[in-house]
C-alpha cells in the first residue's frame, strides 16, 4: 500500500503535469494565427465595345499615326480598326448585379483588366460571379488554394454536378468561387510584402483570354495589409499586363467583322498586307488580316493611349508585371528614367513569358514623363508602349 506521503507526492506531480499541459495548450492557442477576413467580390463578365486608342493618335510620340500605326488602328472595308467587341470582368456593388462599382480615377490605367482582388495570408476571397455575356465563361485563379468547385477550368477532371459547374458558367448563370490564401499563396522569404497572381476565364482558355477576360489578385504578407488589403509599406501599386491580344482567336471575331468593317462579306481573314520592300512593317506570309488583329497592348491600350501612371519622386512604388496569352506573348518590359529591384537585383528590363508574374519595386529619383514599353523592337513599333510620370 502506498504511504500517505507517497500519495501526496504523486498528487503533487499530477497537478504539476496538468498545469504544464494547460500552459502548453494556452501557449499553442496564443500563437495560432488569428482567423483571417473573408473578402467578398461581385464580378460579372460583361460584353462591351473596347477602344484600344481612345485618343485617336499616337500618344507616345505625340503625333498622328504613321503608316504602321494606321495598319493596326484604321477601320475600312476589310479592316476592323481600333474598336472591338469584347468580354471583360467588371465589379458590382452587390449580388443584384444592377450597379457597377465605380473604378477609382487612379485605376483608370487598368483598362481591360478586371478588378484587383485583394487579400492577406490567412484570408478567404469569395467571388460571386455572374455571366452576363453570350458564351460560357469562368474565373480561374493562379496561386491560391481552392477545391474542385472553385477551380474555374473546364477539362476532363472526373468531376460531376456542382464540382463541374465552375468550369464554364452558362450565360445568365451565377457561380460562387471560394479561394483560400494559405502561406504558400503569399510572399515567400525573399519576396516583398506583397505578390500577385493572375486570374482569367478558362472555359475555352485561348478564346476567353483573347476576348478580354483577365485580372490580378494581390496577396499581402500576414500583418502587412491595410484594411483594404493594400500593403502598408507601399505608396503606389501599378499593374501592367503586357499582352498581344489575338483578336483572331476571340469569340467575337465575326461580330467585329460584321459591325466594324464596311464590306464584311468580302473580308478575307487570310489576306496579306501589301508592304513596301524594306519597310518596317513585316508580315507573316498570307496572314496580313491576321496581323492587324493582333493588338500589342499594355492593359488593352496601344500606342501610348494608356492613362498616365503617376507617382512622386521618392515614393515606394510596387509594379506587378505579367503577360498572358498565346505564343506571341514573350515580352521585355523596360522603364526609361528609373530602375527597379526584383529579388534583390537591380534592373530596368524584365523578361516575362506567357502567364509569368514578376513583382518589382521602384523608388523613383528622376522626375519627368518616361516611356514604359516592350523592348522587343517590333512589339514596340506595333504599339506596345505606355508612359509614366514622376513628379517632384
Amino acid at each position: 500500500m502506498p504511504q500517505p506521503r507517497q500519495v501526496r507526492l504523486l498528487a503533487l506531480l499530477l497537478l504539476l503535469a496538468a498545469s504544464i499541459f494547460q500552459a502548453a495548450i494556452a501557449n499553442a492557442v496564443s500563437v495560432r494565427p488569428a482567423p483571417g477576413k473573408t473578402r467578398t467580390y461581385f464580378v460579372a463578365a460583361d460584353e462591351v465595345q473596347w477602344d484600344y486608342t481612345p485618343s485617336g493618335r499616337d500618344e507616345a510620340m505625340g503625333m498622328d499615326f504613321d503608316d504602321v500605326g494606321k495598319a493596326f488602328t484604321q477601320s475600312g472595308p476589310h479592316r476592323i480598326g481600333h474598336i472591338y467587341k469584347k468580354a471583360i470582368y467588371r465589379e458590382y456593388t452587390d449580388a443584384t448585379f444592377t450597379t457597377l462599382k465605380p473604378r477609382p480615377a487612379d485605376e483608370a490605367y487598368l483598362g481591360l483588366l478586371g478588378p484587383i482582388l485583394r487579400g492577406a495570408v490567412g484570408d478567404t476571397i469569395r467571388v460571386v460571379f455572374k455571366n452576363n455575356a453570350t458564351h460560357p465563361y469562368s474565373m480561374h485563379p493562379h496561386g491560391v488554394l481552392y477545391e474542385k468547385d472553385s477551380e474555374g477550368a473546364d477539362y476532363n477532371d472526373n468531376t460531376t454536378g456542382k464540382d463541374k459547374e465552375d468550369g464554364g458558367v452558362a450565360p445568365g448563370a451565377t457561380h460562387t468561387y471560394t479561394w483560400q490564401i494559405p502561406e504558400r499563396s503569399g510572399p515567400g522569404p525573399n519576396d516583398p510584402s506583397s505578390v500577385f497572381w493572375l486570374y482569367h476565364s478558362h472555359a475555352d482558355e485561348l478564346s476567353d483570354v483573347a476576348s478580354g477576360l483577365f485580372g490580378v489578385i494581390v496577396i499581402t504578407r500576414r500583418g502587412m495589409a491595410r484594411p483594404d488589403g493594400r500593403p502598408k509599406d507601399v505608396d503606389h501599386e501599378f499593374v501592367s499586363l503586357y499582352i498581344a491580344i489575338n483578336e483572331n482567336e476571340s469569340h467575337y471575331l465575326d461580330d467585329n467583322i460584321r459591325d466594324h468593317t464596311t464590306d464584311p462579306k468580302h473580308v478575307n481573314k487570310l489576306e496579306s498586307i501589301p508592304t513596301t520592300p524594306g519597310g518596317m512593317l513585316g508580315t507573316i506570309a498570307g496572314t496580313g488580316f491576321f496581323e492587324t488583329n493582333i493588338k500589342w497592348s499594355i492593359n488593352g491600350y496601344i500606342f501610348g493611349n494608356m492613362p498616365m501612371m503617376t507617382m512622386k519622386k521618392g515614393d515606394h512604388v510596387r509594379w506587378y508585371v505579367a503577360t498572358l496569352g498565346d505564343f506571341f506573348n514573350a515580352h521585355t518590359p523596360h522603364w526609361h528614367g528609373n530602375t527597379v529591384l526584383v529579388n534583390g537585383q537591380r534592373t530596368d528590363v524584365l523578361w516575362i513569358g506567357a502567364a509569368q508574374m514578376i513583382t518589382a519595386d521602384m523608388v523613383p529619383d528622376a522626375p519627368g514623363i518616361w516611356l514604359y514599353h516592350c523592348h522587343i523592337s517590333d512589339h514596340m513599333l506595333a504599339g506596345m508602349v505606355a508612359r509614366y510620370q514622376v513628379t517632384k
